[in-house]
């Protein structure tokens, strides 16, 4: 019988990680989900945990990882990724950006495994350039309220492709532009779960500003196919994966709104320092580089998303 490859995944039990749990063990890998719940849930994974190529590992990875199995991919996943949490958690979104990230490179040096580095689209900033490409550096203020999220995402690109070019290690990163789905924390503090809550229980959407500021959204399904894609490619240039249909974030209120059956109004609050005014994927590299594109359409990802937290 053919032995299967092992993943492990950090920041497994957290919303994206805990969907590439899912979608790996679906499509016959072996998964080591690693985390130590700072932003992910138990409650995540606790579907998996009967899974005879499941295992969980309870680590906090910013201290080193010994694992004696054979590993083939290493996807590091382990961050807070909200406005909310790297507002409590600065020092930790740091370190999980930067220890963290040598800690699983050194993890993937010494197993020869693949290496996958979840990036975001903050490595963008506040952008002057729309859509943004990769070749786009940025503009970002690196000591503002979410420097330590933007620059210990740019300090892990950088670490990474320095072990691809220095140990020829087979590096991929992944941008990661606004994903959404079930498994979303409700006090996550991003738009749609924000959203979300509030249509359901009748309490009027906070949008910041005048609403006029623009957002890409991507349902978690495609993202988890185009991060497979990327982990078994021979990509080793950071690649946008995201949905570019854009949205004002008044309109994609209305939308929500509509959708959920809602009769809340809309509140107007102060917009937060250093919130982008655009953020939209030009995804041509993943169209080209791994075929593939979003399928799965904004409507048709919020009725299910809205359902999940009805349910849940």
């Amino acid at each position: 019988m053919k032995q299967k490859k092992t993943v492990v995944i950090t920041g497994g039990a957290g919303f994206i990680g805990s969907h590439l749990c899912r979608f790996l063990l679906s499509r016959g890998f072996r998964v080591v989900c690693v985390d130590n719940f700072l932003t992910g849930s138990e409650s995540n994974i606790a579907d998996l945990e009967g899974s005879s190529d499941f295992v969980f590992i309870n680590h906090d990875v910013t201290l080193p990882l010994e694992i004696k199995e054979a590993i083939h991919y290493v996807l590091h996943f382990a961050s807070p990724a909200s406005p909310v949490d790297y507002d409590r958690l600065p020092i930790q979104t740091l370190k999980v950006g930067a220890l963290g990230t040598h800690n699983m490179l050194g993890l993937a040096k010494f197993k020869k495994a693949v290496f996958v580095l979840a990036s975001t689209s903050e490595v963008y900033g506040d952008p002057l350039v729309h859509p943004q490409p990769e070749s786009y550096w940025g503009n970002v203020n690196p000591i503002g309220p979410r420097g330590v999220y933007d620059e210990a995402k740019r300090f892990a690109e950088a670490i990474t492709m320095a072990y691809h070019t220095f140990h020829g290690m087979d590096a991929k990163i992944a941008r990661i532009f606004n994903t959404f789905g079930p498994f979303m924390r409700r006090g996550d503090g991003r738009v749609v779960p924000n959203f979300i809550t509030q249509a359901l229980a009748d309490k009027p959407l906070t949008v910041y500003g005048d609403g006029s500021q623009t957002r890409s959204f991507c349902y978690i399904t495609d993202m988890a196919e185009g991060i497979c894609k990327l982990m078994l490619s021979k990509v080793n240039e950071p690649v946008n994966l995201g949905n570019p249909d854009e949205y004002t974030v008044l309109d994609f209120a209305r939308k929500i709104l509509n959708l959920a059956g809602s009769s809340s109004k809309i509140a107007y609050t102060p917009l937060p320092v250093d919130d982008p005014k655009t953020r939209c994927p030009d995804i041509s590299k993943a169209k080209k580089l791994l075929g593939w594109e979003p399928k799965v359409s904004v409507d048709e990802g919020l009725k299910k998303t809205i359902e999940w937290f009805r349910n849940n």
